[in-house]
């Protein structure tokens, strides 16, 4: 593989504010039916990825740089470069970009059941 595959833009990613972008970092043919999502994912100052549930996977956050608020069903914490979240299978999390000085980028993983 060399490089990123497709870049995809998301509009008020699940309700939330502004675009997200997702770098695919891996394609179907790598993840198979074990993960759902491999993405570098950048959420640009002022914007956020809506608060969602998962069922039939879980999903990671590792923190690659800014700071954001992180919605953890329901429980609200500040996140930034370093720091790794995770959200289990019928767990709901979100991320809004507060910070407004630089874009909030992370790694996204989707494991599936």
């Amino acid at each position: 593989m060399s490089g990123a595959y497709e870049t995809v833009v998301m509009k008020e990613a699940y309700g939330g504010k502004g675009e997200v972008r997702l770098e695919m970092l891996l394609g179907e043919s790598e993840l198979k039916d074990k993960c759902g999502l491999f993405a570098r994912v950048t959420i640009p100052k002022g914007s956020s990825l809506g608060y969602h549930e998962h069922h039939g996977n879980a999903e990671s956050y590792y923190i690659v740089s800014g700071e954001g608020v992180y919605n953890d069903n329901g429980v609200e914490r500040i996140v930034k470069a370093g720091e790794t979240t995770w959200t289990a299978d019928g767990s709901g999390h979100g991320l809004d970009n507060t910070n407004g000085k630089e874009d909030l980028v992370f790694i996204a993983l989707i494991i599936n059941n």
